[in-house]
């Protein structure tokens, strides 16, 4: 089989859509959790297109609301693949809201979506890899290689199954809570 490439821009995604009152919350902002819905979409369209196949969402990794999105703006979720494995690859997102009436734009959120590639069958299927054409594009691939390394350590230090109690309690100092174990 033979191995090809895509530039991130190749499958790069660009939506925007004005935001109603349907889509607040009770506080009058626009709900989180439908922003979550569009970023996912905007991600599944991005994977897609680069692999050339139906994708799945694996992992969302850290969603950090920065800023409250109105009713009346003008939301607009750019997507690139930044990062590719076999069957898997990293979505980066940047979300925008723009206040139509005067231009004013604000960065509200960017995150990372892990998506993977499936076949006809439902199974996990190889990717294109990724042409790196820029300095910025060798960071955003470094850094997803940063990030996974980082959740592999996470998820292995704090394991059930290999937990150990003593070696981390200290880890509690300073914080608001009480033991009982």
């Amino acid at each position: 089989m033979e191995t090809t490439f895509k530039h991130s821009s190749a499958s790069e995604v660009t939506i925007s859509e004005l935001m109603s009152p349907s889509h607040s919350n009770f506080g009058g902002k626009i709900h989180g959790g439908y922003i979550l819905s569009l970023m996912d979409s905007v991600a599944f369209a991005c994977a897609s297109k680069h692999s050339e196949n139906y994708c799945v969402t694996a992992s969302v990794d850290r969603v950090d609301f920065l800023m409250p999105i109105e009713v009346g703006e003008l939301v607009t979720m750019k997507a690139r693949v930044n990062y590719v494995g076999n069957s898997s690859m990293v979505v980066g997102i940047r979300v925008e809201a723009e206040d139509i009436r005067t231009g004013e734009r604000k960065h509200c959120n960017s995150s990372y979506f892990t998506m993977v590639a499936k076949d006809a069958s439902g199974a996990s299927t190889r990717v294109p890899g990724l042409i790196l054409s820029d300095r910025n594009e060798v960071r955003r691939f470094l850094r997803s290689i940063e990030r996974m390394e980082s959740r592999r350590q996470r998820s292995k230090r704090f394991h059930t199954d290999h937990f150990e109690f003593e070696k981390h309690a200290h880890l509690l100092e300073g914080h608001r809570v009480m033991l009982e174990v």
